[in-house]
């Protein structure tokens, strides 16, 4: 077979793969939520998602273009020149150094040039500079509590109660009965777009980890240590995620929700928020007034017998 055959043949196999690889990585079906078959990873709404997908399409069509080559020239070899044809070996072929030399030198280069890409997204996700607000995430036994660090605001964040009443009912839940099932919380992290948000996390208890897979990044919130990430969410939208580390028995019991809105509207509810905690604090007791001094002439001791007399 001609060296031209081989390539018609790649080129064909390429252009039949191709449908399928467009198909994975349509983004029609939406970059939240996962969908039934649904074959790639979402593209997500932050930069850092961008970049891991970016990254993982250029490695997709690396290895799928490398695949074609290799099963395609063992199939040609096997089919090809076998022995029942009266194929002799090339130890010529087999044993060039020259040849050996090449098909070792390509993978390298290959591995040199994806790690370019892979090591300035890997700088990115940790850079946590320039950021305008941050939000305290700390895991416990089996919520979250979300702090808006110098707003005075914090709430907990924990599996909503009627899909906690579901799920211990006993039946089997159905779409009809929770769309996001076991996905919904009583209170979401409410987060600006367009906005560079910095997560400090840890844990109260034991090690939970904070993953949204629209975010582009999961990360461990470990009792005594504090953990960095950000983001910047560039679509508003409600955002769902789980705890991503065995942490205890209620472990698939405890979700994430985030919910991007415009920045006028996450003031109006920061304001929201900072009022209904205001007006929840208790009054300050008012203070008692000291008691009012006695009177002399009541403080003032009887007059003894003697000056009685003497007035007498």
């Amino acid at each position: 077979m001609t060296s031209g055959r081989i390539k018609q043949l790649a080129l064909a196999a390429m252009a039949a793969a191709w449908p399928v690889l467009a198909q994975a990585q349509d983004p029609a079906a939406g970059p939240a939520d996962p969908h039934p078959w649904q074959l790639n990873m979402g593209q997500g709404v932050t930069p850092t998602s961008q970049a891991a997908y970016d990254a993982h399409m250029i490695m997709l069509v690396v290895c799928v273009v490398i695949g074609i080559l290799v099963f395609g020239a063992m199939a040609i070899a096997i089919f090809r020149f076998r022995k029942s044809k009266g194929a002799v070996a090339d130890t010529s072929f087999t044993h060039s150094t020259k040849l050996e030399l090449i098909w070792t030198a390509i993978p390298v280069l290959i591995l040199i040039g994806l790690a370019f890409p892979a090591t300035s997204g890997l700088l990115r996700m940790y850079d946590v500079r320039d950021a305008q607000m941050t939000v305290k995430i700390t895991g416990y036994q089996w919520m979250w509590k979300y702090e808006y660090l110098g707003e005075n605001v914090a709430f907990t964040s924990r599996l909503a109660r009627e899909h906690d009443e579901l799920r211990q009912s006993g039946k089997t839940v159905t779409a009809a009965d929770a769309p996001h099932y076991l996905l919904d919380v009583d209170n979401a992290l409410v987060l600006p777009v367009g906005t560079k948000v910095r997560f400090v996390l840890t844990a109260d208890d034991v090690i939970h980890s904070w993953w949204v897979p629209a975010l582009g990044w999961k990360q461990d919130a470990v009792p005594g240590i504090v953990n960095e990430a950000w983001a910047k969410i560039d679509k508003p939208g409600i955002y769902r995620g789980q705890c991503a580390e065995l942490c205890g028995k209620d472990h698939g019991f405890m979700p994430i929700v985030v919910k991007a809105v415009s920045q006028q509207e996450f003031a109006q509810w920061l304001a929201a928020e900072k009022a209904k905690r205001a007006s929840a604090k208790p009054e300050a007791p008012a203070e008692t007034p000291a008691p009012a001094p006695a009177a002399t002439a009541a403080a003032t001791p009887s007059d003894p017998p003697a000056a009685v007399a003497q007035a007498g």
